[in-house]
């Protein structure tokens, strides 16, 4: 075989990679686990793989199918290849389980009773169809909230569980009510012409299942599957890739056991833990140089996660040479955390080694834990953006846009009817949008078409009518030109048509910045291009549909902002920065505190957190507080649990001073400095801390007297130091139960 320039290119990368990485890329045939540690590589395997079978073995790209778990991952994977290759691998297909399900039925939608321009349901639509069915069902949305519902049936769906199935094994009131949702509203998005997020990986499924002349067609196109981040599939996705493979197929699944994270929302771990049941001549390859951090974050990753006994084992070794310590930050409260890491990230981006703010990233383990630290960058003017707030698409200037363009596409769809009816107002009332549904309902049409029927809605005041009958026009002309005009295009006419931009001025100020979110919204859809000769979709607008439906808010950040990024520990999952913040490491917050009486939720937390450590490159920060806000009270706290396995000579312990000049704090002892023996914090290095002997030391039960309101009985105390708070039952029943601060109650005590 003569060589070639790609060829060659592939040869080069191949001789990069490390003796474990070589052996997965040159794996052929046959199934094979890649149990690949954080920054090992994985990406490299990949591509490299998929290059050397096109390069190397003359596979045609049409016959591979990879599956990533982000969008941002199939683009830059298909780059990549690419690169290798010398050439775009045109015909191969490369996307998340979601994108890659939704092409598929494109191509098979008439076997789910849809057709090709189907809807996709985002949750607010899901959450509104759920809302409908309940409300028709005389099903309470006081007893169980739609989203609760929505949440049992998504469970149902991902488990591959039918509606039939879900009715037999519904035994409490909720699966029972949820049941009855769950029949009702397959045929509601069957006539919708629409499919949920769940649908698009549970009706592949089912075409898979139920057509083996489509399974044999799939398996002859598909003979080279490669899937990411195994560990974090759930049982639909597990039956697609077994579906798909077969008992013995050309599969290569990559994944660490250790990153498993994603259990509260169906994903199983024991796919990749019994990967070998399934495909039992499988060969195992383990990936554990890690070519991100240094060996001080590494160490303290291995420390932490070998605490887990759900795992396969592996040991991640440093590529790099010696960094920082890792230093593990104690707090006074939040607030004091947060001002801690905002001066830290000065420090950061300063003097000879200076990071960029883009390097830097905040983590935390709810979005609520978000305000103190964005309060303290704001009042250093440290640029800062945060991940998980309002998606672009759900805005609600762009949520309503998208509602006419959803029904544009397909007429079919009554949310986006609803929704897009309603905005600009045209003097239709909610009564009468009942009555237009009742109506649609009964005769087994979409509300667009009995719109337009004046003789079926007769009941209606003749204004209601007309307002009907216009919005439904305007519909119909905005659907001829959606056949051959460009999205934007298309946008700027429905824009003028409706006077949206009128619509939003009327909103004052803020009705200015959603204009530029509309002008955002029309240069996406300009950016966005056929994709595959136009397999996605019929129409432009199909393609452009599906784009914005599967886009998450980290396919639009834009990487050369230098900002710190914030964002809970679930959203870092796959990402790496210089530097980063672990914050609010503490009982009950994380770990959560539920998690406790459940081991394998906690293994879960406790995976979470080294995922957590595992995205530091080159410095790393833990910190907890030693007493916090929650839920409206200042409670106090001790260190997270996850910290106890961990060897003093791994960390550098910290203080600030606002805890170290504390004498009101009370003591506590430190989870990381238990020890028999040991029956006070000394893990910070200072003395210490003694309560304040100003501080009243009130108990429950104890006789008090207040200047004002008089003698009582202390019932309940919360909080600490200024913070503390008192209730009090007083004896004076006109008076009744107060709650007071304590700081500022002035209570004498010992009275009876």
């Amino acid at each position: 075989m003569s060589s070639s320039p790609t060829t060659e290119v592939t040869e080069s990368a191949l001789a990069s990679l490390n003796p474990a990485q070589r052996e997965a890329v040159l794996h052929f045939e046959g199934p094979i686990l890649v149990l690949a540690g954080a920054g090992s590589g994985k990406t490299r395997v990949l591509t490299t793989r998929i290059a050397r079978l096109i390069d190397h073995h003359g596979v045609d790209p049409a016959h591979i199918l990879a599956v990533t778990f982000t969008n941002k991952a199939a683009g830059e994977m298909r780059e990549r290849i690419a690169r290798l290759v010398g050439d775009t691998p045109n015909g191969m297909w490369v996307g998340t389980f979601h994108a890659i399900g939704a092409r598929m039925l494109r191509r098979e939608a008439h076997l789910v009773g849809r057709t090709a321009s189907f809807t996709i349901y985002d949750e607010d639509d899901s959450l509104a169809a759920v809302r409908r069915v309940m409300d028709r069902l005389r099903i309470s949305t006081k007893q169980w909230t739609p989203k609760a519902i929505r949440g049992a049936i998504s469970g149902a769906k991902n488990a591959l569980v039918s509606p039939a199935e879900y009715a037999t094994l519904a035994m409490d009131p909720l699966s029972k009510a949820a049941s009855l949702v769950y029949e009702d509203l397959e045929r509601t998005l069957r006539g919708a012409n629409a499919v949920d997020f769940d649908d698009l990986l549970v009706l592949p499924v089912r075409v898979l299942q139920e057509n083996p002349d489509r399974v044999a067609a799939y398996r002859e196109r598909f003979r080279f599957l490669l899937v990411d981040e195994y560990q974090d599939t759930n049982r639909a996705q597990y039956q697609f890739v077994k579906l798909l493979a077969g008992g013995e197929g050309n599969l290569l699944v990559v994944g660490d056991d250790d990153q498993s994270i994603y259990g509260w929302r169906g994903a199983d771990i024991r796919n990749i833990l019994d990967f070998e049941r399934d495909f039992p001549s499988a060969a195992v390859v383990r990936l554990e140089e890690n070519y991100r951090s240094t060996p001080q974050v590494l160490d303290l990753a291995n420390a932490v996660i070998s605490a887990n006994t759900s795992r396969r084992g592996k040991t991640l070794r440093a590529t790099l040479g010696s960094g920082d310590p890792v230093t593990a930050v104690a707090t006074l409260d939040e607030r004091d955390e947060a001002e801690f890491v905002a001066e830290e990230v000065i420090s950061l981006s300063g003097g000879a080694r200076a990071l960029k703010l883009r390097d830097i990233a905040i983590l935390y383990r709810t979005n609520s834990q978000s305000r103190a630290l964005e309060e303290a960058l704001h009042k250093r003017a440290i640029p800062y953006r945060l991940i998980g707030a309002v998606r672009f698409y759900d805005r609600r200037e762009i949520r309503d846009l998208m509602g006419y363009l959803k029904l544009i596409a397909n007429p079919s769809d009554n949310e986006a009817f609803l929704r897009a009816v309603s905005v600009p107002r045209r003097g239709l009332g909610d009564a009468t949008l009942e009555v237009l549904a009742a109506v649609a309902h009964e005769a087994g049409r979409p509300m667009l078409e009995i719109a337009s029927d004046g003789a079926r809605l007769s009941m209606l005041r003749p204004a209601a009518r007309q307002a009907l009958a216009d919005f439904a026009a305007l519909i119909r002309r905005q659907n001829d030109l959606a056949a051959d005009s460009a999205v934007d295009e298309l946008l700027r006419n429905l824009i003028i048509e409706t006077r949206f931009a009128d619509h939003l001025k009327a909103g004052g100020p803020e009705g200015l910045e959603r204009l530029d979110n509309v002008d955002q919204l029309i240069s996406v859809a300009a950016e966005t291009v056929a994709d595959e000769g136009g397999e996605l979709g019929r129409t432009p607008l199909d393609r452009f549909l599906q784009h914005a439906s599967l886009s998450t808010d980290f396919d639009r950040q834009n990487p050369d902002r230098d900002a710190v990024t914030m964002m809970t520990l679930h959203n870092a999952k796959g990402l790496e920065f210089p530097a980063v913040f672990i914050t609010g490491l503490e009982e009950g917050l994380f770990p959560l505190r539920r998690t406790h009486d459940m081991p394998d939720e906690l293994e879960e937390e406790r995976r979470l957190f080294y995922v957590g450590i595992t995205r530091a490159m080159q410095k790393l920060y833990l910190s907890h507080a030693r007493s916090r806000r929650r839920n409206g009270e200042t409670l106090q706290s001790i260190p997270s649990s996850f910290l106890q396995p961990i060897p003093p000579a791994l960390l550098t312990q910290r203080a600030t001073f606002r805890l170290r000049g504390s004498t009101r704090a009370v003591p506590m002892q430190s989870a990381m400095s238990r020890r028999p023996g040991r029956d006070v914090d000394r893990s910070f290095g200072d003395s210490d801390i003694e309560a304040s002997q100003d501080a009243p030391r009130l108990v429950k039960g104890e006789r008090v007297r207040h200047a004002r309101f008089g003698s009582g009985t202390v019932t309940e105390l919360t909080g600490v130091a200024r913070d503390m708070k008192v209730t009090v039952s007083f004896d004076d029943e006109t008076i009744g139960t107060k709650r007071l601060v304590v700081q500022y109650a002035g209570l004498e005590r010992g009275f009876e």
